[in-house]
């Protein structure tokens, strides 16, 4: 199994190079967002209702790439920090800050291992963050290290159901293409650069529990009936998202 550092490495170079290749580009039209809105087809938070009251709320985004969600979450109130591995990631970030004037901490380190204090928020996010890009083994402790008591986790993945229908390359199909025993976990896809990290329901609330975590809610989203296919994001088409949940967001809370 590859180590820690070196899947950091690897996900650090792609996303340099998606950072070239469109998230630079479209950083300014995510921050200038009114509402806040989740996943590949934007569902409206209002309609997810994943959220607790973040005014006044010290929140920690685990692999906030270029900090859409955390710019979202200053505007309403909150004291967010962003977490990310990859410089140019948060060199964008910094751009945007400097010309919306929405201003908040930036650390460029692995979500695994954050070196920020212990108990310092009261809520943890990750929208395709950590969630998907550091083993939920590293990632979960740090999350429950940082958070207070009663202090709340919101994470975004990919469903277990889509990736269990993912063959290693190419769009999601209408048939299993993995085994859910021994098909999950760290996976590294055929077509793409990166490693990932895909879970099973009972492994997410073992792992929550494990470390501390109750679990409050999953909410699976559903693509809107007028959702297009996604102009990079091509591993589920639109109609598979209408049919069935492509992505799920899990609510947890760090018992006392």
């Amino acid at each position: 199994m590859a180590s820690s550092e070196a899947d950091a490495a690897a996900n650090r170079a792609v996303w340099t190079q998606a950072n070239a290749d469109y998230t630079d580009a479209r950083a300014e039209e995510g921050w200038a967002k009114d509402e806040i809105d989740w996943g590949v087809w934007n569902v409206p938070e209002s309609l997810v209702r994943a959220l607790p009251d973040v005014a006044g709320k010290d929140v920690v985004e685990l692999g906030c790439g270029t900090a859409y969600f955390s710019a979202w979450l200053a505007k309403r109130g909150a004291r967010p920090v962003g977490v990310d591995v990859t410089p140019a990631q948060l060199e964008t970030a910094r751009r945007v800050m400097a010309a919306t004037g929405i201003e908040f901490p930036l650390v460029e380190a692995d979500a695994g291992d954050t070196g920020l204090p212990s108990g310092s928020f009261d809520l943890a996010i990750s929208e395709y963050g950590a969630s998907i890009w550091v083993a939920a083994e590293r990632w979960l402790p740090e999350a429950a290290r940082l958070l207070r008591p009663h202090g709340e986790l919101v994470f975004l993945c990919n469903s277990t159901l889509s990736i269990l229908c993912s063959p290693d390359a190419g769009p999601t199909e209408q048939a299993l293409r993995r085994p859910q025993f021994g098909g999950l976990g760290r996976i590294e896809w055929a077509d793409d650069e990166g490693v990932n990290f895909h879970y099973a329901h009972g492994d997410w609330i073992r792992l929550l529990r494990g470390n501390g975590f109750e679990v409050v809610d999953l909410i699976e989203l559903q693509a809107p009936e007028d959702a297009e296919d996604h102009p990079y994001y091509t591993v589920v088409p639109a109609d598979w998202a209408r049919s069935w949940p492509a992505e799920e967001i899990w609510r947890a809370r760090k018992l006392p």
